[in-house]
């Protein structure tokens, strides 16, 4: 049995080459993840895991080691073409339950409109699981007033990569990811 994530941080890059593996391995590197052996997973925060600055996180990682994350990435090698790629997180106010990590690629959205999607759908399933009452049809905003005034859900929030593609038609990556952590970071969050 594996270990319980201690905490979870945010990171994010953009690369750009002509051979699209490579743009993904710059990308990883612009988000300081290159020398892991990342292994996705999919989008449960643990009770008490705490969120951790990225510069403290990428601290603890050591070359070749198996890393989980919940790995968001889009592609492109049209110029011009947006690409965004986007982590939502929304965690429970109450620190014995779970939470939720949302991934989100997209095109043609802005920074800000990706990451709203990514941090509207995380907190959506924590609300749902919940029994947070809300119209699934209103907008994001609204939701999130609704959410806020629960009590229920102490954050939620998301980090977005984005980049147009290169004007020469080289391959532009983007990727944001959640990256768990099985160490102990007191006093971090």
């Amino acid at each position: 049995m594996f270990p319980i994530p201690q905490c979870v941080f945010l990171t994010r890059g953009v690369g750009v080459h002509r051979h699209r593996l490579t743009a993904f391995e710059y990308a990883l590197r612009d988000a300081d993840i290159e020398q892991q052996n990342l292994v996705a997973v999919s989008s449960i925060v643990p009770a008490g895991c705490e969120v951790v600055p990225v510069e403290r996180g990428v601290a603890t990682l050591q070359p070749g080691e198996i890393t989980f994350t919940v790995l968001a990435r889009a592609e492109t090698d049209e110029p011009g073409r947006r690409v965004t790629a986007s982590i939502g997180l929304a965690r429970p106010k109450e620190p014995t339950l779970y939470g939720y990590i949302s991934e989100h690629h997209g095109y043609g959205m802005t920074e800000r409109e990706s990451g709203d999607h990514a941090e509207d759908l995380a907190a959506t399933m924590l609300a749902s699981t919940l029994g947070v009452e809300f119209d699934p049809d209103a907008a994001w905003n609204e939701r999130k007033k609704v959410y806020e005034t629960s009590e229920l859900i102490v954050e939620s929030l998301s980090l977005t990569a984005a980049a147009e593609g290169a004007p020469n038609g080289d391959w532009t990556c983007a990727v944001a990811a959640a990256v768990f952590r099985f160490v102990k970071l007191d006093g971090l969050s």
